[in-house]
Parts: C-alpha cells; sequence; structure tokens
C-alpha cells in the first residue's frame, strides 16, 4: 500500500503518525471515537463510585452508620479484594468471549450493586456491596486494556486485551484521556446540597443512586459502540475493511493478534525473567497510588473543621481535576518525547517531593495544600507503564497476556492487606506510617523501572548481535525477536514515531 506522508507539524503530528496513510488515519479517528468517549464515561462513573465511600464517609455515611474506628479503610480494600479476585476467571472468560460482550455485562452488574448501597443499614451489608463491586468492575480494567495493553489483561484483567487496535507508540495518549473522568466532587457537592432530606433519603445516598442510575444504560450501550477486538470484532461499527486494515498495520510492528488464553503458555511464560522483573515494578506502582485513592485529602479537610459538607465534596474535586492535566501531560511526553521510563521517572520524582512534605508534617499549611495537589502524580504514568509492559511482549500473546494478569493480580493483591497496616483510618490524616511507605514505594518504583529498562536494553543489544550473525537465513525465532525489539524501542523513544518494516 502506498504511504503518504505528512509534511504538516500541526496539532496532526501530536496524534497520528507521519507515517500514517489515510485509511488508517480515518480507522484510528473511528476507533477513538467508538472507544475514547465511552472510556471516559465508564471511568467516570467507576471513579464516581470509588470517591463516593469517601465523599459519603464525610457527608454523614460516618454519623449514620456509626463508623469511628477503622472501617473506612476496610470498605476501601473489600473493593481491592474483589477486584482482585474477580480478575482470574474473567482471565479466561475475557479471552473466549467477545469483549463486547463482557464488558457491558459487567458495567450492569457494577451499577446494580452500586446502586443498592444507598438502601445500606450496617457494616456488614455495605462490605458486601463493596466486595461486589470490586468484582464487576473490572469491566475499567477491559477498557483501559485497549489503550495500555495488547491482551491475552488498569491494570488487571483489563490487560489482557489492552492495546488491542493501536501500536505501542499510540497507546499512552490516548490511554491518558480517559482519565478526564476524574473529577466528581462537584456533582456530589450538588447532591449533598441540593437533595439532602429529598423522599427522606440523605445527600450521599443520592449519591449511590445518581451513579447507579447513570451506570446501567451505559452497559447496554457498549454493545453497540465497543469494537471488540481485532481477533472477535463487533461487526455492528466496524466493517470487514476496518478490521483487515487494524490486524495488517499492527502485523507491521510485529503486534500479535491471537489473543487465546492456553494454559500450557503459563510454564513458559514464568520462565521469562520480565515477568518477575514487572511484578516488583507493579507492586511499588500501585502501593505509591494508594496516596491518590485513600481519602487523605477529604479526611485533612475535615479535621480543619473550617468548611460545610458541601463545600468539602467541591474542594474534593480539586486533586483528581489536577489529575488529569497531570496525566494527560506524562501520557503525551511518554509517546512524543520522553519514552516510558523517563515518564515515569518524572511523574514519580514529583510525586516524592509531595509524599517528602506530607512525611515532615509539620509544615505550613500551604505546603501541606500542595503536598495533596501532587497525589495525583502517583498515578498519571499508568498508561505509560503498561504500554511499556505490552511494548515490551508485543510479539508473544500468550506471554504478554499472562503477564499482564499476573503482574496485577499480584500487584493488586497487596493493596489488599498494606492499606489495613500503614494507612489506619484511625491514624488520618496525619499517617504517620502511610506517608512513609508510599514515599518508599515510589522511590522503589523508580529505581527498579530503571534497573528493568537496563536490563531489557542490554538484552535487546544481545539478540542484535545475533541477529546481524544469522544473516539472510533467519530463523522464526530471530525473526520474532527483531519484530519484538521494534515496538519496544518505539516505545522507549529510540525510535521516534516510526515504523520500520522486518
Amino acid at each position: 500500500m502506498n504511504r503518504s506522508k505528512s509534511k504538516s507539524r500541526g496539532w496532526l503530528s501530536w496524534w497520528f503518525s507521519d507515517e500514517d496513510s489515510p485509511d488508517e488515519r480515518r480507522l484510528l479517528t473511528k476507533l477513538d471515537l467508538l472507544i475514547v468517549p465511552y472510556a471516559i464515561l465508564a471511568y467516570w462513573t467507576v471513579f464516581l463510585d470509588q470517591a463516593n465511600l469517601n465523599n459519603a464517609y464525610v457527608s454523614g455515611l460516618q454519623q449514620d452508620l456509626g463508623f469511628y474506628g477503622n472501617e473506612l479503610v476496610q470498605l476501601q480494600t473489600l473493593y481491592s479484594l474483589g477486584s482482585t479476585i474477580g480478575q482470574i476467571p474473567f482471565a479466561y472468560i475475557f479471552t473466549r468471549l467477545p469483549m463486547f460482550w463482557v464488558i457491558p455485562f459487567l458495567n450492569v452488574a457494577w451499577g446494580v450493586f452500586t446502586l443498592l448501597q444507598y438502601r445500606v443499614t450496617s457494616f456488614a451489608e455495605l462490605a458486601a456491596y463493596r466486595f461486589l463491586v470490586g468484582i464487576f468492575e473490572l469491566s475499567i480494567l477491559f477498557l483501559v486494556g485497549y489503550f495500555q495493553y495488547s491482551r491475552c489483561t488498569y491494570p488487571s484483567t483489563a490487560n489482557v486485551n489492552s492495546g488491542a487496535w493501536y501500536r505501542g507508540d499510540e497507546i499512552g495518549r490516548r490511554g491518558g484521556l480517559f482519565y478526564c473522568g476524574l473529577p466528581t466532587g462537584v456533582l456530589t457537592a450538588a447532591a449533598s446540597a441540593n437533595l439532602d432530606g429529598v423522599n427522606g433519603i440523605a445527600g450521599w445516598r443520592w449519591m449511590y443512586i445518581i451513579c447507579g442510575v447513570i451506570t446501567i444504560p451505559l452497559g447496554f450501550i457498549g454493545y453497540f459502540v465497543l469494537p471488540g477486538t481485532p481477533d472477535k470484532p463487533n461487526r455492528i461499527p466496524l466493517g470487514e475493511n476496518d478490521v483487515k486494515l487494524a490486524k495488517s498495520r499492527l502485523a507491521r510492528v510485529g503486534h500479535g493478534i491471537d489473543q487465546e488464553f492456553k494454559w500450557s503458555k503459563l510454564k513458559s511464560s514464568f520462565r521469562n525473567w520480565k515477568i518477575w522483573a514487572f511484578v516488583v515494578v507493579d507492586i511499588f506502582f500501585w502501593n505509591t497510588g494508594a496516596i491518590a485513592t485513600s481519602g487523605n485529602f477529604l479526611l485533612w479537610l475535615k479535621s480543619l473543621n473550617r468548611y460545610t459538607t458541601s463545600k468539602l465534596n467541591e474542594l474534593s474535586a480539586i486533586p483528581p481535576g489536577l489529575g488529569i492535566i497531570y496525566t494527560l501531560f506524562i501520557c503525551f511526553s511518554s509517546d512524543l518525547y520522553l519514552g516510558p521510563v523517563w515518564a515515569i521517572t518524572l511523574s514519580q520524582t514529583i510525586s516524592i517531593v509531595g509524599l517528602v512534605i506530607a512525611v515532615i508534617w509539620t509544615v505550613p499549611e500551604p505546603a501541606l495544600w500542595f503536598s495533596f495537589f501532587t497525589n495525583y502524580f502517583s498515578i498519571a504514568q499508568s498508561s505509560a507503564l503498561y504500554g511499556w509492559v505490552n511494548s515490551e511482549l508485543r510479539a508473544n500473546p500468550a506471554e504478554r497476556s499472562i503477564t499482564l494478569i499476573t503482574i496485577n493480580i499480584l500487584a493488586q493483591s497487596t493493596t489488599i492487606w498494606t492499606p489495613l497496616i500503614f494507612m489506619k483510618t484511625t491514624q488520618a490524616p496525619r499517617y504517620p506510617m502511610g506517608y512513609p511507605f508510599c514515599l518508599a514505594c515510589a522511590i522503589g518504583f523508580v529505581i527498579s523501572t530503571h534497573v528493568t529498562n537496563m536490563i531489557n536494553k542490554r538484552q535487546r543489544h544481545r539478540e542484535r548481535n545475533l541477529t546481524s550473525e544469522t544473516g539472510s537465513n533467519d530463523t522464526l525465532e530471530n525473526v520474532e525477536i527483531v519484530q519484538a525489539a521494534i515496538p519496544n524501542k518505539i516505545a522507549q523513544g529510540d525510535i521516534s514515531r516510526q515504523r520500520i518494516p522486518v
């Protein structure tokens, strides 16, 4: 196919590669319009539900249900437990059933259990709902997969199919957009101020009703707009030519298409050192990211005793609102300039500065505001991280899938118990053990990222030498090595958004 290079360096060069043909740009635009708006709405409803717990806690739930111990952090970890356990069966189901069936089903189910939280009267009842919501909110992980992995699983099961339609150099900036669903505080404040007491229902209960009513229809819409994956496409929004073009452009950069999970691949995958290196990296990522979901900012604001409930919820929108800017900046920088390793380093460096202030704590109040406002730098590089993992294993879909599933299950499982030790609600908002723990994880995240990258570079250098020695008589194995190296170099920034034929 003849490919026309764009000479323009306008805004299109930020979104498309100069090497993309007009047909490829039309395909990417179509995929973006199908996936990105839905992902933003889905992530908004997920974050709305997650933030609801923290917002509800400071808006009357604590008093209504009599929570005066560590109930908040226990509910947060029950959600993580459900999400972790749910990945195991859905990791298998996901590769057997079309994604445009699985995601809508999960969306509807999580919407139902989110809605039911409005009627809770005890800790046990709310705990059961949080666990079930954690299981069914796996759908957002599948959506993250569209951007961050190449599928075989936001980490989690979603990584099995992430990056299903996009090259490694296209993932970060698109994946960053779904974080535009972060801010929820304004809506929460409106519910607290305007709906509190309506029909005898407290404002914090109305938030769960609103979230459920928004989420359930979104699930049904997903069946018609989600494109599925190249091996199991949704024929409603995509035609045969769209699928063929998508497969051909992915194949040119060594992106495997077959997504079916096979247990026989487990043994060979677990022998690859990369899976265990990325487990360490991902554990640090998940645990330093706990600072963004702990509700520390809200609990600190409440401890000041100077804001109304409505004002508390309004102010709670500031950190996630800033998080959108942080995420877009880091993800675009990763794709276009820095590469994932240095994008991670930049994001975590800023997060470390904020955490150092939180550890010291006895600082002027403006410094604490700054510290809380840097919270979302701890997770801003999510798309860059998982896009990097995706690119490192792009040539082998089965190994890629197993790796993404494994690292997310193991990493997220650590967040089931670490908050119970380090982020106890009774120690909020000071968290004398929590902030040092997150700081140590942030530093470990940066160090393990660079160590893994250094070993990867050495391995690729050896593989290139081996390939050059074989000359034109490359075996299939050597061809696969070269194919795998190309997207890696794209993602690392060694090849600047170019496509090199193999």
